[in-house]
């Protein structure tokens, strides 16, 4: 376990910030681009299913970043990829929450969530984020209540107000910290461009039961929870008490 903590290939103690400002504009390049690629639009106007291209794309642009990403995000992008695949299985295998384009679960989505989770980090440490964080502190949270009210009030989604509940109560434990509204922002921004490629739909209504938006804003807080376990599994592997939202994505 020793050996594998001090692992050169997630060791980089200096990370620039042209590569990390690049990231955070090839996010929002590159997710509409993967996300035509595996969509029905691309299949029914080219004649053949794009996900291979799609897959491609990501896990380059993954790699690439993983490469220039600073010690502690590399721990973190490595970490948030086995969570999330494993929280794909759970929500959408098992709980059937939504379901993608196809049955299988295609490989840039598991990439994809570290990717998502990873720019909110960049865009977090920007110069003008950490400049504006005590603004930032007043704004967002009456930004995002707008955010969840709307399709609570106009789309019936309940899922929404249930989970924005907990997603503030994290933000609440975690002190309101910019960071976790940046990176809602980048599941938001992702959501919206999945479901309208039809790359994947959530369900009417969660078990059933709970009426929920396609997308629900209130998916949130499952990148919010999934930040806990990978605080704890990333405070355990380096053996020391430490919360990666305190840190800079270097």
């Amino acid at each position: 376990m020793k050996d594998f903590k001090s692992f050169q290939l997630f060791i980089n103690s200096s990370p620039t910030k042209a590569n990390m400002t690049m990231a955070g504009w090839l996010f929002l390049i590159l997710t509409p681009l993967v996300l035509w690629l595996d969509s029905d639009l691309f299949l029914n106007d080219y004649g053949f299913n794009g996900r291979w291209l799609a897959n491609g794309l990501t896990l380059v642009y993954f790699l690439w970043l993983f490469y220039v990403s600073g010690t502690e995000l590399r721990k973190l992008i490595f970490t948030m990829v086995i969570i999330s695949y494993i929280g794909e299985l759970i929500f959408c295998s098992l709980l059937g929450m939504y379901h993608y384009r196809t049955v299988h679960i295609p490989l840039y989505v598991p990439l994809g969530h570290a990717i998502v989770y990873a720019s909110g980090y960049i865009y977090a440490n920007t110069g003008w984020a950490l400049t504006n964080k005590t603004l930032l502190k007043k704004v967002f949270p009456l930004l995002f209540i707008l955010i969840f009210l709307i399709p609570v009030l106009f789309f019936n989604d309940i899922f929404t107000l249930i989970f924005s509940v907990f997603f503030f109560l994290i933000l609440r434990r975690k002190k309101y910290d910019p960071l976790y509204y940046f990176i809602a922002f980048c599941v938001i921004f992702i959501e919206l461009l999945g479901t309208g490629f039809n790359c994947w739909k959530w369900v009417p209504e969660t078990f059933g039961a709970i009426p929920a938006a396609n997308p629900p804003m209130g998916a949130v807080f499952f990148y919010a929870g999934g930040d806990v376990i990978i605080a704890k599994l990333v405070s355990i592997w380096d053996g020391r008490k430490k919360t990666p939202a305190a840190n800079s994505a270097g």
